[in-house]
């Protein structure tokens, strides 16, 4: 089906594995309006297709590559595209967002996305060059590394886009990854679903130019959207100099960094492990995304070779979440674990567990905090599967349920924490428990920038304000994913003179009183109706000015934040109907009723007093299930609620993963 919207290609492909047949999927304009593109549109699809309580492991369920309507379209930071499937590691829905080139190939042949079912009986990868669509063997590629597998499929087609599994997606290991370039689909197992069907990877090459409706308009608003990039604090100065890894040493300082398995936020030796450090000792040089002025990458030397470098996750959670403070060993973790194909944020929060369910001789594993000779092996063997390695491969909901540590797992829904102690920043706790695919510090809202690591923050520990806050940043940085912009084009939301805050300590005091005390307003803000906010924040959040002006959809800024909201609830609905609900917005004991800082009891998170503020707000019931009017509210009112509180309240389906 066609589109009368630019900005798409107006065809996807359906590729079914086990038939050989290559067809078109088709998507309505409709679904583009409410849910434009990306993990809300991949959502959407799965909803359409997927029968509740399939095994997310078997032939029945269905990879989503997708892009955006922004993607390829020169906008900033739009070599974005998402994977999406019913997750291995949680059973809910899965979705991954990268750059890397494939995306950007991929819309440039043609395709806006594809739909990949059933299983090959023995390996293949899927080559696209613009109309022409091939299922090809790749029993030879089998067994290698990403970099490997992606070179191999190319052979001498170096400009085409390409994306694959390592060993590890081949092993079925639950967090698996799927890496395009040297940028990773990390979270939630997208490279076991791929290794599940046998296949490998796949590569794109096209020819064609993405439509813009009005192009000389939208030139003119990137050309000066890439020069506030350029020009703010955030984005111009902080990111490229020291990455993602600028919050490291502040994290420290301020009790919010995860060190030896989340059991205290703050690591003496925060220095040898900081971004500072890096860029000091290891940095070769910056590197960004195809169209990305940001740059915030990080290129390193490893015996000869220059490589990605280790952002600030890894940093964290391989560092003083272990207790090692050897930079040069976490640079060759990273490159490893990225060949090998696994997700370093939970492959370093699962092995943190692990060294602590030793300490406690729960399981004798040998692994020991600062001992890096047995996490060496130990990452070697997840992805293989071998000895404790099997075990490991499952991750960290699956360890606490066979050998104990359930009151100090780090996870939710499954999907292990990333590197914010979450007693620390109570809206990042929060996050962490309604996001919909787990435990992420950008599907939480990433509210540790709001209370710890921005120019202008709030009381890290108090309640006031943090529902709403919460939810409007999950809304608006699931719509910039949808769109097709990396997240970081959102660090814009900050004004570049709050910047300044910091050095004024009574400035910055008001400000934090300003945020904390206008929850009212934003939650005023969230519940209004589209056609109240018939407007444009170029000069904040330029994303719906752009949208409006590449496919000519009726949007502006009250609609774009109504897609988040859509999403939101959207991905919601389909976890309730695969029986998760209410009983999995949760986390371990260790956060809810273990002060983080001794004998201060405002250093635990009550979530008791955050979810029923934050379900309310929502416009979801007692049992988190959004209410009818909710549903009519967001044009989401195909959905039959009957059956979904039938799911909820029935609990985890037959299909989802045992661990």
């Amino acid at each position: 089906m066609a589109t009368k919207y630019k900005g798409y290609m107006g065809k996807m492909l359906d590729i079914d594995l086990t038939t050989g047949k290559i067809g078109e999927y088709q998507v309505s304009d409709t679904d583009r309006e409410l849910f434009l593109g990306g993990r809300y549109l991949s959502t959407k699809i799965l909803w359409d297709v997927l029968k509740p309580g399939i095994d997310p492991l078997s032939e029945e369920n269905v990879l989503v590559v997708m892009t955006s309507p922004l993607t390829g379209s020169g906008g900033p930071c739009t070599s974005r595209y998402d994977i999406s499937a019913k997750s291995p590691q949680t059973g809910a829905i899965g979705h991954s967002n990268s750059g890397g080139n494939f995306g950007m190939n991929l819309k440039r042949a043609g395709w806006d996305g594809m739909l990949v079912r059933g299983k090959a009986k023995k390996p293949v990868f899927i080559e696209v060059v613009d109309d022409k669509v091939e299922i090809k063997p790749a029993d030879k590629i089998w067994g290698m590394d990403t970099q490997e597998s992606q070179k191999a499929m190319l052979g001498e087609n170096k400009k085409a886009g390409s994306m694959a599994i390592g060993p590890a997606g081949e092993n079925l290991v639950k967090f698996a990854a799927v890496v395009s370039q040297e940028r990773c689909h990390g979270r939630t197992g997208m490279g076991a679903v791929m290794g599940s069907k046998n296949l490998k990877g796949m590569t794109a090459r096209g020819t064609r130019t993405v439509p813009i409706h009005e192009p000389e308009k939208f030139k003119e608003t990137i050309k000066k959207w890439i020069k506030m990039l350029q020009n703010h604090p955030a984005t111009g100065d902080i990111a490229p100099k020291l990455g993602t890894a600028f919050s490291l040493i502040p994290l420290s300082v301020r009790n919010t960094l995860p060190t030896k398995n989340f059991s205290v936020g703050t690591y003496d030796k925060a220095y040898n492990i900081s971004g500072e450090l890096l860029a000091e000792k290891h940095l070769v040089k910056n590197f960004g995304c195809i169209s990305c002025p940001i740059r915030c990458g990080r290129v390193v030397n490893i015996n000869g070779h220059e490589v990605k470098g280790p952002e600030y996750e890894i940093l964290c959670l391989m560092g003083s979440n272990i207790l090692v403070d050897d930079i040069k060993a976490i640079i060759d973790w990273n490159y490893e674990i990225d060949l090998l194909g696994m997700d370093t944020i939970s492959m370093g929060t699962i092995l943190g567990f692990a060294a602590e369910l030793n300490e406690k001789g729960l399981w004798k594993n040998g692994l020991e905090w600062g001992k890096k000779e047995a996490f060496t092996k130990a990452i070697r063997d997840t992805a293989y599967r071998k000895g404790i390695g099997n075990d490991l491969a499952e991750g960290v909901r699956f360890l606490s349920k066979k050998y104990g540590g359930e009151d100090f797992a780090p996870h939710a829904k499954g999907l292990e924490f990333p590197a914010y102690e979450p007693r620390g920043t109570v809206a990042q706790a929060l996050g962490y428990a309604t996001s919909s695919r787990g435990a992420c510090h950008l599907d939480s809202g990433y509210g540790v920038y709001m209370e710890v690591t921005g120019p202008a923050t709030m009381n890290q520990h108090q309640y006031r304000g943090k529902h709403p806050w919460t939810i409007l940043t999950q809304n608006l940085m699931a719509t910039i994913s949808a769109g097709g912009n990396c997240l970081f084009t959102g660090w814009t939301f900050y004004p570049g003179p709050a910047y300044k805050l910091p050095g004024k300590p009574l400035l910055s005091k008001i400000v934090n009183g300003i945020m904390s005390n206008i929850g009212g307003i934003i939650a005023l803000t969230i519940k209004l109706p589209p056609w109240a906010l018939p407007i444009h924040v170029p000069f904040l959040l330029p994303h719906s000015k752009a949208l409006k002006e590449a496919t000519g959809m009726k949007i502006d800024f009250g609609r774009w934040i109504r897609i988040g909201d859509r999403g939101y609830n959207m991905e919601r609905l389909f976890n309730l109907r695969e029986g998760i609900n209410k009983n999995h917005d949760k986390l371990a004991k260790r956060f809810t009723d273990v002060p983080l800082l001794p004998g201060n009891k405002k250093t635990v998170v009550r979530m008791d007093k955050l979810l029923p503020r934050y379900y309310k707000l929502r416009g979801w019931d007692k049992d988190g299930i959004p209410k009818k009017r909710t549903l009519k509210k967001l044009k989401l009112d195909f959905v039959d609620r009957s059956l979904i509180e039938k799911t909820a309240a029935a609990g985890v389906t037959a299909g989802m993963n045992k661990n």
